[in-house]
Parts: structure tokens; sequence; C-alpha cells
């Protein structure tokens, strides 16, 4: 199983939010690029990037620090936030980030997303965040009726080899993650699916490591709960 820490940016500074509340905002870096480059030191090869400005207004704000990052910190890096169109995937493609993380738009426009994984292949996932085994959209404020479950079987006919599957009552809690739902999420075969969303203790790494293809990591590495390189060991 790969572990993925978490950046996420905003105004180019290293964040992160409570259950997706940009009001409950705490900054905890400057500089994303030393941030990152503590994360390789620890031992991680992979990184989770979210453009938090992009999900919000759609803006580019902090390309040129995801720039950055991919071209001074030698590891596979995943981005999302506010990728809504082919445009905003080839620039990030072009930087060389390994993979782009489509949401909300992979929801309200399947042909799009249909389109893109068929032209760009494992390099698009898909992030699926759930309240109550429903899929949200729109930074998580608009909970649809589309169980969560059924739609990443979906993900898996059309092609899409990767989900990241949020449970969103956990996410920053560090009260734990749901481990029933990826248990469920295991039977769907040729889908990879990572968790993310209240990872909070070395024994849930050591049972999703059954479980899931990769782990996000976030509040718990910034707030010491977690200790990084361990837990990239223990996943190994």
């Amino acid at each position: 199983m790969k572990i993925f820490p978490a950046i996420d940016l905003r105004d180019g500074k290293v964040v992160r939010l409570y259950q997706g509340d940009y009001d409950k905002m705490t900054v905890y870096q400057e500089n994303p690029v030393d941030v990152a480059r503590s994360f390789r030191d620890a031992g991680a090869d992979c990184l989770h990037l979210v453009d938090l400005d992009g999900a919000k207004d759609g803006e580019l704000v902090n390309f040129e620090t995801i720039k950055a990052i991919v071209e001074e910190v030698d590891m596979f890096v995943e981005v999302g936030g506010g990728i809504r169109d082919e445009e905003r995937i080839r620039q990030y493609l072009e930087l060389g980030v390994g993979r782009v993380i489509l949401g909300t738009i992979a929801v309200k426009d399947p042909e799009f997303l249909e389109n893109m994984v068929g032209r760009y292949g494992e390099k698009i996932a898909v992030g699926v965040d759930a309240r109550d085994g429903h899929v949200a959209v729109n930074g998580w404020k608009e909970i649809t009726d589309i169980d969560s479950l059924e739609f990443c079987r979906y993900l898996r006919d059309i092609g899409v080899k990767t989900v990241i599957y949020t449970d969103i009552s956990r996410d920053g809690g560090l009260q734990g993650t749901n481990m029933k739902v990826y248990e469920k999420l295991r039977e769907i075969d040729g889908l990879q699916i990572t968790a993310s969303g209240g990872i909070s203790f070395m024994d849930e790494i050591a049972s999703l490591k059954d479980v899931t293809a990769a782990a996000i990591l976030g509040k718990a590495i910034y707030s010491g709960v977690i200790d990084l390189a361990e837990a990239v060991r223990l996943a190994e």
C-alpha cells in the first residue's frame, strides 16, 4: 500500500480545512516545497496535492507552487481541486503530474468524464466524497441522491482505475476512518481504492493495507498523531 501525505494549498500556503469548511482553516506552513521535501525525507514517494483555491473559485492561484513541487521534489504527484476542463488536465500533466483527480465534474458531466478517461487512461482518477453513503459535490455542500458504492462501480465500468474515497464525516476529526466502507469497496474488482478522511491510528494503516491500494494522511501527520516515516514503513 502506498502512503500519500497530503498538501492542501491556499494562496500558496499549506493549510488544512475541517470537513471542507473554508472558515475552519489552519495554516501549517508558508513553504509547500519544504513540506514536500520533508515528506520525501521521511520516505514517502507519493504526494497528494489539493488546490483549494481552484476548488473554490476555479482559479489557478497555486499553479506555480505545484510546478515548483513537481520540479524540485522527486515524488509521484497527484493533483485535485477545480479541474473542470481538458485544458487544466493538460496543463498539469505537462508539468509532470502523474495523475489528476476529477471531483464534481465527474458527477455532473459523465460524458466529459468518459471522454477524459478514454483519452488519458490511468492518469485520470476520481475523487468520491460521501456523506451517509451518498455522493457529495460542490465542495461537499451539496449531497446528491447517488449511492457512493454504486457510483464507484460505474466508474470501474467506464475504465476509471483509481478512486479516492473520502467519508466527509471523518475528515479532519482525528477520530478514525470508516473501515467498513473500504471493506465493501474492496469487492469492486478492477478498481484501485485510495482511503482518505480521518485516518488517525497506526493500526488503521495496518488494516487498510489489506483492503486498499493507498491511503492519504493529512491532519494526522501535521498534528503529530501519526509519524509519517513509521506509516510508510508499515504500509510497505
